[in-house]
Order: structure tokens, then sequence, then C-alpha cells
């Protein structure tokens, strides 16, 4: 992986804008810092500028593990396309069955272990998020979820992030499939993703050779992103 702002990456960033590209962005640790509350969350004002400039040029797409009504007022500007829930929420796909709900009730049957060893339950309607940035005891924390999503059943999966373990179900689309979907409907013929975290991995795996893909942080030999930045 190289550097985005090597020979190699400028050059790919030259060739990438002489086409019609979509440019999509994680939020949290992409556009918005990491912050010990997700509440707090929000794109810097000089940033949300420098966004609402930029989407004015080209056509600009957020792809975020939140809700998208959680996102919208914490960008400072107004995107051309917003999916959410991991890629689930936005793209016209709906889940059957009531293993979801099972999952929280399960999770009310555990919410005092839960909050006794420091972890919040963010329920995003299509997915869960069990928090675990807060806690004193972070093992602690992460063996108490892992008690609670052991076994869970065929139509939901957990994958983990920073400080966070997350609940999906099974089938529904990932960034991965979001970024496809975006792609024709933009009417687009390329696409420059940031993203930071295991779920933009998704996007990352999915790239054709002329897109250009970018991780946030210091070059990870497990990532499948083409470039990388130390910050957002």
């Amino acid at each position: 992986m190289h550097h985005l702002f090597s020979e190699a990456g400028v050059l790919a960033i030259t060739r990438l804008m002489q086409r019609r590209v979509l440019l999509a962005f994680d939020f949290d640790g992409t556009l918005a810092p990491i912050v010990a509350s997700p509440d707090d969350a929000q794109v810097p004002v000089r940033l949300a500028h420098s966004m609402k400039a930029l989407s004015q040029r080209r056509p600009v797409a957020i792809l975020t593990g939140r809700r998208r009504a959680d996102v919208f007022p914490r960008l400072g500007f107004e995107p051309d396309f917003m999916v959410g829930n991991h890629g689930a929420e936005g793209l016209n796909w709906l889940p059957t069955g009531s293993a979801m709900q099972e999952m929280r009730e399960r999770l009310r049957r555990h919410a005092g272990q839960l909050q006794e060893a420091g972890v919040l339950v963010e329920d995003k309607g299509l997915s869960l998020a069990l928090h675990f940035r807060l806690a004193r005891d972070r093992d602690m924390a992460q063996r108490a979820i892992r008690q609670v999503t052991d076994g869970l059943p065929p139509e939901l999966t957990a994958f983990g992030g920073k400080f966070v373990s997350n609940i999906v179900f099974s089938e529904a689309p990932d960034k991965g499939d979001a970024a496809i979907e975006l792609l024709g409907t933009s009417g687009c013929e390329s696409l420059l993703f940031i993203g930071d975290d295991l779920n933009d991995e998704a996007v990352f795996r999915r790239a054709s050779p002329d897109w250009v893909t970018v991780r946030i942080g210091m070059g990870d030999e497990t990532s499948s992103a083409m470039y990388f930045l130390e910050t957002h």
C-alpha cells in the first residue's frame, strides 16, 4: 500500500479526475474525528466548507455505519447520496424474519451485565452496535459482548470495528454493494473512496483497477486499500 501523495498516488488521482468520478467517504474516523462518545462526532467546520465546495464540482456520497438520519445534521454540507447502516439503509433493501428483534430481546436480558462492563448498546434499526470505547476495562467489556453475540442465528452476523462490535443481517448489502450501486445511479465511470475501519474493507476489496481507494491510518498490510493517509 502506497501513501496517497506518493508519485504513484498523485498519478492515480490525476488520471481519476479526468473521468466522471463519484467521490465517496466514510463518516467516523474519515470526515469526522473519532471521539469518546458517538453523539459528539461532527465534521470540523473548515472541512465541511471544503466538502461543500467539492460537492459543487463532483457528486459526493457518504457511506456510513450510522443511521442516515443521525449523520445528516453532523455533516455541515449536503451530499448527493447517503447510504447508512453499513450499506443496508438507502438501497431499497428490506430484511425479513424476526432475528434482529430476537437479538434486541437478548440484549435486554443482558442489559445489566453489559452496562456493568461499560458497553453502550446503539440500536440503528437495521443494525446494532455495541460500543466499548468508554469501558474502564475493555477486555472485560469484550468478554461481555462475546457472551451475548456468541451463537448468533444464521440470519445475523457480527463484525468488529474501532472499539465496537456490530450486528447486522447476514444478507444485508455492505458498503461494497453500496459503492457499486451508487456508481450506476450517479452515472459515474469511476470512484474515489476514503475510509478507516473494517466495514470499509468491503469497498476496498470490490475496487476496480481504475478506482482510487484510501485507508485512513498508517499503512496496514492486511488492508485491501490501494493507498493510505496518516490522518483524516
